[in-house]
């Protein structure tokens, strides 16, 4: 019996509580979980196998970087050319766009610490390659983009594989936390990797870095074969079939929680997420600095983004609403960074966006990967690549183009519309779904909120809350006004427990981020584990109902 079954199984099983059982519980609930302490920041670290998967994704990452700045400087160098820098990164993407979801299919196929092995492999030849003809002094322009397109190529198959990886070596316990540390150490790597990359041009050229990036590969393969495969929490194996593909793509269209991250993720990287372009123009146009400055500028930004990577491992929940609220924060910093002319402050406000778009990021990541089923990991986590990684390449062209025609803070404007339409349209979808409408409360407020999001035609929460539907502060993205078709068993008003007012508490299934009526219909017929959620109720009664 697995974990969740036998938790299924005890709370079918346990006796009905009494009336006073039933309130102490409630109000024991009520009180919100702290968050975990920052001795838990690394928790993950503690399982070995992930130990092993970080320390590998340290050095690929950091040298990685390295390769990059040295293949496009050495192609520059050698051609003098900037459309052959641009085509090398085209090479090395497009293959990802193009055959990024049959990627998503093979890492679902076989296993993902071979899989990972086999391409860290190909990653080490590719580069000993590129690094002995460089130091041969016979490289070639086309050598180079020959390698790129190797390497694009193979990521369609890694990219897919090592998300997936991720839950199958750290474990859904920890799920949350070795996303975060993972998004850490990517950004550790863009800030370390080109800095050494600068360095190492400069005192012995760009061949060592190539030989450098492939002892990392060649340290991750042992890395992986060092693991322990009886720890590891594999997925198993898909057979080969027809469709499969097609089989992925329906199971995200019928899981909302998975369907609307993905639309939503589009949205922010659209215009969001790429930076570099308007910063670069805001360093030239606005600030008139050199490349100093425009490094200050970038560094303020990945500082803030590994400070938003550490903030998420905090994080007590994560709800589909929690996304759409990090789109609205994203997009009202950029607003904020677009109305300043000082560089100082101007700077402090891109630390608040590097730490929003990494917890937008994570917190997407992250709810894409509990919600979906081990056997469609590596295809569902494909599409969400996919559309990262179009939308971005989409980016590049629309804000610059903006930042050429406009100026550096109209191009600012433009990365907020993104996230912002995203947010709008994605939590209207939602809040009409659940049947869920806005008010406005300023006085007798249920609670700390002014904005409380009820079900249509009701007026005030504590309506709602008295026919057993419950609104509260900012609930439209998540929906828990449909509770199915049973009324709840409500206490005679002015029950109280220890002078606090009484608690509603309703069982909720889980893992669905939001409740409309045919999502509760499915979820009925799936049996999944339930868990309580408590809510204050302005009346003084209490509600109990649970689900099997």
């Amino acid at each position: 019996m697995t974990t969740e079954e036998s938790t299924v199984s005890s709370a079918t099983a346990a006796p009905k509580p009494s009336p006073s059982s039933t309130s102490t519980t409630a109000h024991d609930q009520s009180r919100p979980a702290p968050p975990p302490s920052w001795r838990h920041t690394f928790a993950s670290l503690r399982v070995r196998n992930y130990r092993l998967y970080v320390t590998s994704q340290v050095l690929t990452n950091t040298c990685g970087w390295m390769q990059r700045i040295a293949q496009d400087w050495l192609i520059l160098g050698l051609t003098g050319n900037v459309a052959l820098v641009g085509l090398t990164v085209t090479l090395q993407l497009g293959p990802m766009l193009l055959f990024g979801l049959w990627g998503g299919v093979i890492a679902d196929r076989f296993d993902k610490r071979r899989v990972l092995m086999i391409t860290q492999s190909l990653f080490a030849v590719s580069a000993l390659t590129l690094g002995t003809l460089t130091l041969a002094g016979v490289v070639q322009a086309w050598h180079i983009l020959a390698s790129a397109a190797f390497l694009g190529l193979a990521t369609v198959v890694d990219n897919p594989a090592r998300q997936a990886f991720v839950p199958e070596v750290a474990g859904h316990e920890h799920l949350r936390n070795a996303i975060s540390l993972n998004s850490t150490v990517f950004q550790m790597g863009a800030l370390v990797g080109p800095a050494l990359a600068g360095a190492g041009i400069a005192l012995v050229g760009e061949g060592w870095a190539f030989v450098v990036n492939s002892m990392a590969c060649t340290a991750a393969v042992l890395l992986l074969v060092a693991m322990r495969p009886a720890e590891l929490n594999a997925a198993p194996a898909v057979r080969r079939a027809g469709g499969q593909l097609r089989e992925g793509l329906s199971y995200v269209a019928g899981k909302p929680e998975i369907l609307w991250a993905v639309v939503l993720v589009g949205f922010v990287a659209i215009t969001g997420i790429n930076m570099a372009t308007v910063l670069a123009a805001y360093a030239d146009d606005v600030f008139h600095t050199d490349s100093g400055g425009f490094g200050l500028l970038n560094s303020c930004l990945a500082a803030g983004a590994v400070t938003g990577a550490l903030a998420n491992t905090r994080r007590r929940s994560l709800r589909l609403r929690s996304l759409v609220y990090g789109a609205v924060a994203l997009g009202v910093l950029q607003l904020l960074a677009a109305s300043l002319r000082s560089q100082v402050a101007f700077s402090v406000v891109l630390v608040g966006v590097g730490a929003a778009s990494l917890l937008y990021l994570t917190g997407g990541n992250t709810l894409v990967q509990s919600a979906v089923a081990t056997t469609m990991r590596g295809r569902v986590m494909a599409l969400y690549i996919l559309v990262f990684f179009g939308a971005q390449a989409a980016s590049g062209s629309i804000i610059g183009w903006v930042a050429h025609h406009h100026g550096a803070q109209l191009a600012m404007v433009a990365c907020a519309a993104g996230p912002l339409t995203g947010a709008v349209i994605v939590g209207a979808i939602l809040a009409r779904r659940g049947g869920l409408v806005p008010r406005i409360i300023l006085r007798d407020r249920p609670g700390r909120g002014i904005v409380y999001v009820v079900p249509r035609g009701t007026a005030h929460p504590s309506t709602a809350a008295s026919s057993g539907q419950h609104g509260g502060p900012a609930e439209a993205a998540h929906g828990h006004g449909d509770h199915g078709d049973r009324p709840p068993r409500v206490a005679p008003a002015g029950a109280t427990r220890g002078g606090h007012p009484s608690r509603v508490t309703t069982t909720l299934p889980r893992p669905w981020p939001f409740s409309t009526s045919r999502c509760a219909s499915a979820i009925r017929s799936s049996g999944n584990a339930a868990r309580t959620v408590t809510r204050r109720s302005p009346a003084s009664y209490s509600a109990t109902r649970s689900r099997s």
